[in-house]
């Protein structure tokens, strides 16, 4: 951390465990990290399954009782029942809200040093050849964004969907989600900390400017055999008055380690 002040927080970001593809040993290594390192949440950030079927809802939610309290969970473009088309246009997070106990939209999760609130950018499906794209709703946006911005100013605010609102150059996939940087820029307007999210299956931090406020989006690797170039791995974010660092711990010869990390100064500190 920062010089030498105390740490404030700590959550632990998991993401696109795709069950189903799901890399079983760094899959139940995270679930032994979580319970070995103190946190304030466990935030996984959509794609728990691979293609939607029960039985694998099902191994995701063995996963997910398995983590220490406090858990939040958002939904991503995987957590649909892929080949059941009925359900996919009606009922697209039935599965998953059964599953896993946490609602599909305005889900939030608030304690005296931190506040996240969930949006969906994933669909069931969308008036675009390729569905696995992202949509974010406006209103859902404001709604979140008010949220966030009532938050006491000490509190960490945290953002959490499944696809990157604004494109990261490097990345080996697209999230194109429609209307993602108007909704990033109300984010960074309310005084969003961070924009967690999953989708790319590769960790990163970068700013994201509005005017004269910033926030920050934050990407998180996968925990599947998806690994598209790089290996399973999951984020630990951590942070003080000052800074938050986002560090990103890599699956190498049967453990998580230490692989990169990012200080984010905060907007004039949490004074």
């Amino acid at each position: 951390m920062h010089g030498n002040q105390r740490l404030m927080g700590r959550v632990l970001q998991f993401s696109d465990v795709h069950f189903g593809r799901e890399h079983a040993d760094a899959a139940a290594a995270a679930v032994d990290y979580a319970h070995a390192t103190p946190n304030d949440l466990v935030l996984i950030t959509g794609d728990i399954t691979q293609n939607g079927y029960r039985v694998e809802f099902d191994a995701a939610a063995r996963w997910i009782k398995a983590m220490p309290d406090p858990v939040f969970v958002t939904v991503g473009n995987h957590d649909v029942p892929y080949w059941n088309v009925l359900d996919r246009l009606f009922w697209p997070w039935r599965r998953f809200e059964r599953a896993t106990g946490h609602p599909a939209h305005d889900h939030e999760f608030r304690s005296d040093g931190l506040m996240v609130r969930g949006v969906t950018t994933a669909r069931g499906w969308q008036a675009r050849l390729n569905w696995s794209k992202g949509v974010i709703d406006l209103d859902q946006t404001r709604r979140a964004a008010q949220a966030l911005r009532d938050a006491p100013r000490s509190a960490l605010r945290i953002l959490a969907c499944h696809h990157p609102l604004v494109e990261m150059i490097g990345t080996p996939m697209t999230g194109d989600v429609i209307r993602g940087e108007d909704a990033a820029h109300i984010f960074a307007e309310a005084g969003v900390d961070l924009i967690t999210t999953g989708h790319t299956h590769q960790p990163f931090a970068l700013p994201l400017q509005a005017g004269d406020q910033f926030s920050y989006a934050v990407g998180c690797g996968t925990l599947s055999h998806r690994e598209r170039g790089a290996p399973p791995s999951f984020n630990r974010i951590d942070w003080n008055e000052d800074v938050v660092t986002v560090t990103a711990m890599a699956w190498e010869k049967g453990a998580f380690v230490d692989s990169r990390a990012w200080t984010l100064p905060r907007r004039g500190g949490a004074k």
